[in-house]
């Protein structure tokens, strides 16, 4: 056996370990995964506040209460919309099972020959109950730890751990990437050096795009529920454009909270199916134009790519594969693109 051979097996043995060893713990691996992509984010206005002699612990202190207050702002704005919308639909609801009652059940019954009966007593008690019971969910949570939920102690766990790992990977990340650099073969380290590089500015523009993505629905949704006469069309669009980089939430969310602003303003079905149809329009455009346009010609994916890709990951990993999509896709793309220079160089295709 020559000595590149043993070599590749060696390469070869310690990428299956690897990938054995993170199959084992993937149910442990989650807030280590998420805090490192969140580093990654981070990592570059960390570096730059402590280009300015920021202590670099002060800058990721910083840079984290940021992000705390940010998402405290989205549950500040979002929850007490939410609370009262829900108290302004069980106020309506009695009207609105007297308009399905008059309207909707002759139809059903008319055109398809479906008898349906709603009991209006029976459904209100059923939506009062769950009501309360919501209410009262953070009264249970002890019990139910009592009881030994596994899952929601390990929801607990991740939540405590997330920003502990992210606060030392932010703070320790130019000496994380320095033994990174230190471990790489020497005879590699030009080329993976390059290739790295091109994956940061390929990672960098999918952000920016992302954010563009973000910002454009935004608009879209404010404007389009404004149009339609919804009295909460700025938060609730501000929210659904915001979300819009996690796939299916950002739109469910907006949706529901519409459709329950909707339905306590407008005493007829016309005004909902109007808020319907923007979101339904807002999905189409964000799905088929404004990603493939804003992220997709950024990262160098064609938009049909960029479209094949959100399917494709989606149909392989589920949520989570949707949300990874497209910077997978663009890293890739860029292996990929050394592959291609390799093989035309090579004489497998001059031969």
């Amino acid at each position: 056996m020559t000595l590149e051979r043993f070599a590749a097996l060696q390469w070869f043995a310690i990428a299956a370990l690897l990938a054995w060893l993170t199959y084992l713990l993937a149910p442990i691996l989650t807030p280590f995964v998420a805090a490192g992509i969140l580093a990654y984010i981070c990592a570059p206005l960390v570096n730059r506040l402590a280009g300015w002699k920021w202590p670099r612990t002060l800058a990721v202190l910083t840079v984290m209460v940021v992000l705390f207050c940010l998402l405290l702002l989205l549950m500040l704005l979002l929850l007490p919309m939410l609370q009262k919308e829900i108290q302004s639909f069980m106020v309506r609801l009695p009207h609105l099972i007297e308009a399905l009652q008059s309207r909707l059940v002759p139809y059903l019954q008319q055109h398809f020959d479906i008898s349906l009966q709603l009991d209006r007593e029976a459904i209100q008690d059923l939506l009062r109950t769950h009501w309360k019971s919501a209410g009262g969910v953070a009264g249970k949570v002890l019990p139910w730890l009592g009881g030994g939920s596994a899952a929601l102690l390990g929801m607990l766990v991740n939540l405590v751990l997330m920003p502990v790992v992210l606060f030392y990977l932010l703070r320790d990340w130019p000496q994380l990437m320095q033994r990174i650099d230190e471990v790489i073969p020497r005879h590699w380290h030009a080329k993976v050096t390059q290739i790295a590089g091109e994956v940061d500015s390929v990672l960098a523009e999918f952000l920016r795009g992302q954010i563009s993505v973000m910002l454009l629905m935004s608009v879209f949704y404010v404007i389009g529920l404004w149009f339609a006469g919804l009295e909460f069309a700025l938060p609730i669009g501000v929210v659904a454009g915001m979300l819009v980089f996690i796939p299916y939430i950002g739109m469910i969310t907006g949706l529901v909270l519409a459709t329950l602003a909707a339905f306590s303003q407008f005493s007829g079905f016309g005004g909902v199916l109007v808020v319907w149809a923007v979101f339904g329009a807002g999905q189409l455009l964000e799905g088929m134009v404004v990603t493939p346009w804003l992220v997709g010609e950024r990262i160098g994916l064609h938009p049909l790519a960029v479209i094949f890709a959100l399917l494709a990951f989606g149909q392989l990993f589920g949520f989570f594969g949707v949300l990874l999509a497209l910077p997978l896709s663009a890293t890739l793309l860029v292996g990929l693109r050394h592959t291609r220079e390799w093989y035309l160089s090579s004489g497998l295709y001059r031969e």
